[in-house]
């Protein structure tokens, strides 16, 4: 299955991971019944708003998610949908999770991304994008950023 993604007007493959925690640094995704209906929900989080989740894990206090999403969706929306639905839903499936985490949200404020690629890497682009003019016979210089 290709991993790009087409739209009316663009092609596009954009994956990150993202990790965030359980409030409180709280580990009840250890329990195989709050750990398959989060993940259940985020599955149908994706296939709502149009992430692809490629895989999930957890390692009891925290998850972490591969995803990829369209270029229009900011890395913060995406944790931010995927957050207040999820917990939503999880105090809905588990009442008790409310005492657990005495009264409070699900999820911490905070996360982290980090775009990913496939076979193309930073190297990789950089080299590409170094090599511009090249085929054309046309050396031009680099454009120094900073």
């Amino acid at each position: 299955m290709s991993s790009l993604l087409h739209a009316s007007h663009t092609v596009h493959e954009v994956k990150a991971h993202y990790v965030w925690s359980l409030k409180y640094r709280k580990s009840f995704l250890f329990k195989k019944e709050y750990q398959s209906r989060v993940k259940e929900i985020i599955n149908e989080i994706g296939e709502r708003y149009w992430y692809r989740i490629d895989r999930m894990g957890t390692d009891g206090d925290h998850i972490h998610l591969l995803i990829q999403s369209n270029p229009d969706d900011s890395f913060s929306k995406i944790v931010k949908t995927i957050k207040s639905i999820s917990a939503r839903e999880m105090f809905k499936s588990f009442p008790e999770l409310k005492r657990l985490m005495w009264g409070a949200s699900l999820w911490e404020t905070g996360y982290f991304v980090r775009t990913v690629g496939d076979e193309t890497t930073t190297v990789m682009i950089k080299k590409y994008i170094e090599k511009q003019g090249y085929q054309r016979g046309v050396k031009a210089e680099q454009i120094v950023m900073f």
